[in-house]
């Protein structure tokens, strides 16, 4: 196991300061190509902040445990070349996966955005003047990886069964946002898809690392977390949606509707993944059942936001246990 960590370590290392470079090439090619429309405060920074990276964690999180998964299960060591292509997808699901994912969200969301505290005072509005710069931005860094996908496949470097997968996760990220199915403004389907891409990036992960049986109760406990993660995450927006007219997991269950759901979810999460993580999977489960009654008990809204303002950290140091579980069991 130490040598595996190694290795990816190193490969991820130099691998990401080549993204970086090419990172920062693709930033000045787009600031000369857009420098009549782009806004002067569209910088690697603001980029950096629309990408989220206090939720960078979930997607590259979720791609760590796919990748831990299928290693406790090899019967051999991965390759060089397997290492270095994990490490390529590892960088890939920190900064433009989510560059994809929250740069489109913030691209067609603006009209709901802009009438959202959350969003302005603790994330990040997206101007109109910015928007064609910043998609352009998002296709430049994003379509290498998806051409790699694909031509990995092609030259059975990798299985078609894990470039299903990528598109899968593209898909649901894109459409979760994006028109026509825009899913987010779809109860029940917001939530099916914001969890899609991330049960996509696992089972993507696994199979890019050489897994081959795919833990069915695992994937189903994984769409349990996702689908009670992104409705738990949905509460507090619950008026400015309203106000938009937006129709959402939440506002069709209703705040305390929403969290008893969420509570279930976790729960449901919990059970069906101690098949493979024990007690840790239970212990896990009950800590977010805990927020959850918490949050009930909550009565305001800005009650309510101090909790969620703990759920990344949550979230983080949870991934963090599962991936380490998984990881311990390597041969």
């Amino acid at each position: 196991m130490v040598n595996y960590l190694y290795s990816f370590v190193v490969s991820v290392v130099a691998t990401e300061r080549m993204s970086a470079q090419l990172l920062n090439r693709a930033v000045k090619v787009t600031a000369f190509c857009y420098a009549k429309r782009m806004s002067p405060t569209l910088s690697l920074f603001r980029l950096f902040r629309i990408s989220r990276p206090r939720f960078w964690l979930y997607e590259v999180g979720t791609y760590a445990v796919g990748i831990a998964a299928a290693l406790a299960h090899a019967s051999a060591a991965p390759s060089l070349v397997t290492l270095l292509l994990l490490a390529i997808f590892f960088v890939y699901f920190l900064f433009p996966a989510n560059l994809f994912i929250y740069g489109v969200n913030d691209i067609y969301d603006y009209e709901t955005d802009r009438l959202n505290p959350k969003k302005v005072a603790y994330e990040t509005l997206v101007m109109p003047e910015e928007q064609s710069s910043i998609m352009f931005i998002i296709l430049l860094v994003n379509l290498p990886f998806v051409v790699a996908a694909t031509v990995l496949a092609l030259a059975g470097l990798t299985s078609w069964g894990a470039t299903a997968a990528f598109i899968v996760f593209l898909f649901c990220a894109w459409q979760y946002s994006a028109t026509p199915i825009r899913a987010k403004a779809r109860p029940i389907f917001d939530s099916l898809f914001s969890a899609g891409h991330y049960v996509a990036t696992g089972v993507f992960a696994y199979l890019l690392a050489g897994g081959v049986e795919l833990s069915w109760l695992l994937v189903g406990a994984g769409l349990a977390w996702a689908v009670a993660m992104h409705a738990y995450s949905a509460v507090p927006d619950i008026a400015a949606d309203t106000e938009s007219g937006i129709a959402t997991i939440a506002t069709k269950l209703g705040r305390d509707g929403t969290i008893i759901l969420c509570l279930g979810l976790y729960l449901s999460a919990g059970i069906l993944a101690t098949t493979y993580l024990g007690f840790v999977a239970l212990l896990l489960s009950l800590v977010y059942v805990v927020l959850m009654l918490l949050s009930l008990k909550a009565r305001t809204n800005e009650a309510l936001f101090t909790w969620y303002a703990k759920f990344p950290y949550i979230n983080a140091a949870a991934g963090m246990i599962i991936f380490f579980a998984a990881a311990l069991s390597i041969r």
